[in-house]
């Protein structure tokens, strides 16, 4: 296992998963992670200039942190030695560990322990890499899915640099995808494979940012479908769907399915079918949409089409944008849901909007009307004399806190509530005040 990647001629074996054979070689073959492997940021300037200390890789699967360990052995001429800390135990620890003290005397050269699940050894297992890891021999490049400063001891973390790896993202995975379909050596290339870019979208959708899972559907479709009369591979919808064993739904980002499928879910809370709108709402989730985009439309649904009826259905949506904002998925979906509902059924009344609408169209078409001196601000040297603010009546000195004042030179209705749920009452408040 530990030799296994230390040549090219290994490396491009066959008889290894299609995910394993297109690990990069290098920095230029890496996709994604630019925000730690980008120009002039500290992992690309410690690589380049060969001064790796020990690393914490952290992210969720297939984001390439064991094909980052391989580039930075392949790049600083390291011997690679890997262990997967769900099999061994302290014993092959210490058996690693003395290999690569063995090694350097014999041949000067550094080893680079990886260690996959490092959160899977417990206390007494990290411990015993202390001494070398502070040593610099092994230097340590531990992988894992789980936050490190939860699942690693102190020491250890204070010990190495670590790093959070992102979900690869839909463009990210298709350029993975076509370079396995290109590559002649370790991929795909010598294989005829017809796959449309709806089909590679579908594949790097749900694959849900993780690059092993893409690829391994990618080869099991391609080598379990037969080729035509023309020896090509028709690597359909159908096929992908199989591969990676999900379904597709049709729903492209910025085409007719994603505008559809938002506006239909708009309607149904309008039109107070919460069931509906459920339904849309786990179509556009499934389908990997934006989950920003998504509670946006359900705050200026909240606002629109609820307004004053309920004002709360506001305070839930914005709620659930910031939550589902901070949660992620999958358990953004919930809070998304109660929003959802709580829109759909509550009462609706879009007066408000047709206010401000009616008043920004004033404001457009009509000429501007000046604000009345009793209400201009007043708070600065020389508003008295210009008479601003003189005979303004504060409402709060008055019964009821209200009092009878011009607020703008011509009469205008915009604001008109109905009798719906809480606006009603404020219609009835605003009648009250107006008979007096």
């Amino acid at each position: 296992m530990a030799d296994l990647f230390t040549s090219q001629e290994k490396k491009s074996n066959k008889s290894y998963p299609l995910a394993v054979r297109m690990r990069p070689r290098d920095l230029n073959e890496f996709v994604g992670q630019a925000h730690i492997l980008g120009e002039d940021k500290l992992l690309k300037r410690a690589i380049d200039a060969d001064r790796i200390s020990s690393l914490i890789l952290y992210g969720p699967p297939g984001t390439g942190k064991t094909a980052l360990a391989h580039v930075i052995a392949n790049i600083t001429k390291s011997y690679f030695q890997e262990i997967n800390a769900v099999i061994s135990n302290v014993q092959d620890l210490r058996d690693a560990i003395k290999a690569t003290k063995e090694r350097e005397r014999a041949t000067g050269k550094k080893t680079i322990l990886f260690i996959d699940e490092i959160h899977r050894f417990n206390k007494a297992q990290q411990d015993v890499l202390m001494p070398d890891v502070e040593s610099g021999n092994p230097v340590l490049i531990g992988a894992t899915t789980h936050n490190p400063f939860f699942s690693l001891v102190s020491p250890l973390i204070s010990r190495s640099i670590i790093f959070e790896l992102k979900k690869l993202s839909r463009d990210e995975i298709k350029v993975i995808l076509k370079n396995a379909l290109k590559d002649k050596e370790r991929g795909l290339g010598k294989i005829s494979v017809k796959i449309e870019e709806k089909v590679l979208n579908f594949l790097a959708e749900a694959s849900d940012g993780d690059a092993r899972k893409s690829l391994s559907a990618l080869e099991i479709g391609v080598l379990t479908t037969k080729p035509d009369k023309s020896k090509v591979i028709d690597f359909t919808i159908k096929v992908a769907e199989e591969s990676i064993q999900k379904k597709a739904v049709m729903y492209d980002g910025d085409e007719d399915a994603h505008y559809d499928t938002i506006s239909a879910f708009i309607k149904s809370m309008r039109g107070s079918d919460p069931d509906a709108a459920l339904y849309w709402l786990a179509k556009m989730l499934y389908a990997g949409e934006d989950l920003r985009f998504i509670a946006r439309r359900i705050v200026i649904c909240a606002a629109e089409d609820v307004g004053n009826a309920d004002p709360q259905a506001l305070v839930v949506a914005n709620a659930a944008f910031q939550v589902s904002e901070f949660v992620g998925m999958p358990e953004a979906r919930i809070p998304l849901a109660q929003a959802t509902c709580y829109v759909a059924c509550a009462p609706k009344s879009n007066a408000a909007y047709m206010g401000i609408e009616k008043a920004m169209k004033d404001v457009e078409e009509s000429r501007t009307l000046e604000v009345p001196a009793h209400l201009k601000d007043a708070s600065y040297r020389g508003a008295k004399q210009l008479g601003h603010g003189q005979g303004y009546k504060y409402s709060h000195e008055y019964k009821d806190h209200f009092v009878e004042q011009e607020y703008i030179p011509e009469k205008k209705t915009y604001y008109q509530p109905t009798d719906i749920g809480y606006e009603k009452k404020i219609k009835e408040y605003l009648d009250r005040l107006r008979k007096k």
